[in-house]
């Protein structure tokens, strides 16, 4: 399974709909693409959101970031992430 870390921002219509449902109905999402929570944050500054995934594949990960999009309005950046020392690896 590869790392993805999923950065959010509200938008108007995103802000909407904020609820403990939507949280559930999020996670049966990346469940569905059968991936795995690792952790969901809110943060303040310039991100509103950050979710740690694990996820088979660059196309589930993918499918996943419009699939929440869809559900939830939330503009999703998502990106492939690899530990560092994974990343040590790589280039030694």
């Amino acid at each position: 399974m590869a790392l993805f870390m999923m950065f959010g921002n509200y938008t108007t219509e995103g802000l909407k709909g904020i609820s403990s449902n939507r949280t559930k109905e999020a996670q049966k999402i990346i469940k569905k693409y059968k991936g795995k929570v690792i952790g969901m944050y809110a943060l303040l500054g310039n991100v509103d959101l950050v979710f740690i995934l694990e996820l088979p594949s660059l196309e589930a990960a993918m499918s996943t970031s419009i699939a929440l999009n869809k559900l939830t309005g939330i503009a999703f950046a998502t990106h492939p992430a690899v530990s560092v020392e994974a990343f040590d690896k790589l280039l030694g």
